[in-house]
């Protein structure tokens, strides 16, 4: 009842075989895709790293380019790359890359749907970043708050102001304001208007006013003026206008203030009270009564 056991050694044998050559079947088959796919996402990783490298260092020779930009764009570069390498890599196991590519494309509209408020940030970060109508340290006035800059992020700009407060901005608050720059320009114009007597000489004040002028601190180009701007009520109002830079700008202008009044008692011109002339009337129609009568 018993088989032969050459004959079960045999067909062991056979059967064997067959296997094997399933087993090479296979290996032929997916082997070599297996091994471009791993080829393909060791060169992809390495080749996103020295892309991300290679923008970074060509971001920082960008003189217009604020430095806060260069680790955000070279991180996009980054991991741009690691994602066409993902996607690559399974397309060589023979996974649909037009469903990955939809999937990923819902997920990033669900994501972005999600994150509307935060992404007009970003956005609106980034167009102060590459358009830079201010810079750390400028004196700004945007979204109703006045101050100096502290830091400009993806998120949010941080501003302190004069009486040393912290204030963080969205960016998206900014973006849709009016910004104005104090310090763009690197200059100032400064104006000091007094109020002088109408017995008072104008050319004396403009020579008290002019001596005030001397300051080293008021640049000779634009050169200093002497305004004659109104005759008021009560006085007649002069001004000194002068330039500066915008370090000296604060200073200068508290210190020409400060002085005013002195210069113009050494040279005896008065700044006057506000005044008014009454005419009586009265007196007048009774003195023409008189002469009628």
């Amino acid at each position: 009842m018993d088989s032969n056991p050459t004959e079960s050694i045999m067909s062991y044998i056979d059967m064997s075989g067959d296997a094997a050559e399933q087993i090479l079947a296979l290996v032929t088959a997916y082997g070599l895709d297996f091994v471009a796919a791993i080829l393909t996402l060791i060169f992809g990783i390495w080749l996103s790293r020295r892309a991300s490298r290679l923008t970074a260092d060509w971001l920082s020779r960008v003189d217009r380019l604020d430095r806060t930009l260069v680790p955000i764009m070279a991180a996009l570069v980054r991991y741009a790359g690691l994602t066409l390498t993902i996607v690559i890599t399974l397309g060589n196991f023979g996974v649909e890359t037009t469903s990955i590519i939809a999937v990923l494309g819902a997920a990033g509209l669900a994501v972005g749907l999600a994150l509307q408020g935060t992404l007009s940030n970003v956005a609106a970060g980034l167009m102060l970043l590459f358009l830079r109508p201010f810079r750390i340290g400028d004196w700004v006035e945007a979204a109703g708050v006045s101050g100096s800059v502290r830091e400009i992020g993806l998120f949010t700009t941080t501003i302190d102001t004069f009486d040393n407060v912290y204030i963080s901005i969205p960016n998206s608050s900014i973006w849709s304001s009016n910004i104005i720059n104090h310090a763009r320009y690197g200059t100032r114009r400064m104006d000091l208007d007094i109020g002088i007597g109408y017995d008072s000489s104008l050319d004396t004040a403009e020579t008290a006013l002019m001596s005030l002028a001397a300051d080293p601190r008021v640049l000779s180009d634009p050169a200093p003026r002497f305004l004659v701007v109104s005759y008021g009520d009560s006085a007649i109002n002069v001004r000194l206008r002068a330039y500066a830079s915008y370090d000296d700008f604060f200073d200068l202008y508290w210190d020409l203030n400060r002085r005013l009044k002195g210069v113009l008692d050494e040279h005896g011109i008065e700044i006057p009270f506000p005044q008014r002339v009454i005419h009586n009337l009265d007196d007048r129609s009774v003195a023409g009564g008189d002469d009628t009568g």
